[in-house]
């Protein structure tokens, strides 16, 4: 086992983990991406600054719905592109500390995951319209790229470099054992040595020797001798790739698909159009069945609830995690063709169906025939017995799982445990 597999195994086999993204873009309540997309100054964005007081933050409830939820570690923005920090760090004043929130809010997070037993990553953007030595005129996303009063402006674009690096020690130093590093993201040039990014991945795994590190430094994960920033997962965002993630060579390469449960990572309160429990599960069976992971997004708002819609929705995920869970955690690809009722998911000799669509008569296991001890609902461990019924006598290859309804048992996804010979 190399390096990397060492420090990744616990993330392959956790699976499902939450995404938090939070910041002062919670008070307009348009999105995090709010000061790019309507170019807001830097005078009119400051008063949020001056408002931000999450009353109603309670870290610990977030932690208890993660666990409730099957979640099995977090990632939270520390800072987001807009260069406002959630933790006390000593390079800058633009931080939570200095806010009516006044306390540094990462340290009550890492307390509260902790206590819960989850993992911890931090999402740091490389990013900052908020910094003066970010260059602003003519970049592709600055909230100022076509004010002209920045055209002629002078950067010192290492003295950013040194205060993004500096800003990455203090993360790494000041809360324990972190082990996740997010970093968000690169683009058009901006993107690998730019960041000075070798120099900063050696300092991280100086300073958090198990930690991983997503692919957004920039680099190509899929190459067969990646750069040395190039990650340790890939990180596909909002998709799941149609055949998971694989390298030049056709090997596996860890990867994490980041969703978001309605159409915004930061609070929106116009966005309503959330994901059902039912595609969420989904979608996290999808990931495991091509050995990826899902990391899904919740927003918190202003004052430091997470949405009710998007506590339902985890609740719900979380009952069917309680009773499915086994076909989840630790589990892989099963190396077998897609079934057309669903997925299969895979862990040492037991084998998980997945069946999502009841179709006609019983339940085909394609080439399964004789292969397969005895198989038991997941849920509650009741006997299905396998069998190759009268009306399939002549598919000899397959074997046979009978329904007694036209309904499956879970509308979601009803999961059968199959024991292989």
């Amino acid at each position: 086992m190399n390096s990397r597999e060492k420090r990744i195994e616990w993330f392959e086999k956790a699976r499902f983990g939450m995404f938090i993204h939070w910041g002062l873009y919670a008070i307009p309540a348009r999105g995090e991406w709010v000061r790019s997309f309507e170019k807001i100054s830097n005078e009119e964005y400051e008063k949020y600054f001056h408002e931000f007081d999450p009353v109603d933050y309670d870290p610990q409830s977030w932690a208890r719905l993660a666990r409730e939820a099957g979640m099995k570690y977090a990632v939270i923005t520390t800072k987001h592109h807009d260069g406002f920090c959630l933790f006390d760090s000593k390079l800058t004043d633009y931080k939570a500390p200095n806010t009516p929130a006044g306390r540094d809010l990462i340290a009550e997070f890492v307390e509260a995951f902790r206590a819960e037993g989850l993992k911890i990553g931090f999402y740091h953007s490389l990013i900052d319209w908020h910094h003066p030595d970010y260059p602003a005129y003519g970049d592709a996303n600055h909230p100022l790229r076509d004010n002209e009063e920045f055209k002629d402006k002078e950067h010192n674009f290492d003295h950013y470099l040194d205060y993004m690096h500096g800003q990455v020690k203090e993360l790494l130093t000041n809360y324990g054992k972190i082990d996740i590093m997010w970093f968000d993201f690169s683009y058009d040039d901006m993107s690998g040595e730019t960041w000075r990014a070798s120099e900063l991945v050696k300092r991280t795994h100086e300073l958090q020797p198990d930690i991983i590190i997503d692919n957004r430094l920039g680099g190509d994960i899929k190459k067969e001798d990646p750069e040395i920033y190039a990650g340790d997962f890939a990180s596909p965002e909002k998709i799941i790739p149609p055949e998971g993630v694989v390298d030049e060579k056709g090997e596996h390469v860890p990867w994490e698909a980041c969703i978001t449960l309605n159409n915004n990572w930061g609070y929106c309160a116009a966005d309503n159009d959330y994901k059902s429990p039912r595609q969420v599960v989904r979608a996290l069976v999808e990931c495991v069945s091509k050995n990826g992971n899902m990391l899904l997004n919740v927003g918190p708002d202003a004052r430091g609830r997470i949405p009710e819609q998007s506590r339902s929705i985890l609740k719900e995920v979380g009952r069917w995690m309680a009773e499915n869970g086994d076909s989840i955690y630790g589990c892989q690809g099963a190396e077998l063709p897609k079934p057309e009722w669903g997925r299969y998911t895979r862990k040492g000799d037991r084998l998980y169906a997945h069946i999502m669509e009841r179709g006609i008569g019983p339940v085909n296991f394609r080439k399964m025939g004789g292969k397969i001890e005895k198989a038991r609902l997941l849920s509650d461990g009741s006997e299905k017995r396998v069998h190759r019924p009268w009306n399939a006598a002549e598919f000899e290859e397959d074997a046979f799982v009978e329904f007694s309804s036209a309904r499956l048992p879970d509308r979601k996804d009803t999961v059968v445990e199959l024991y292989l010979k």
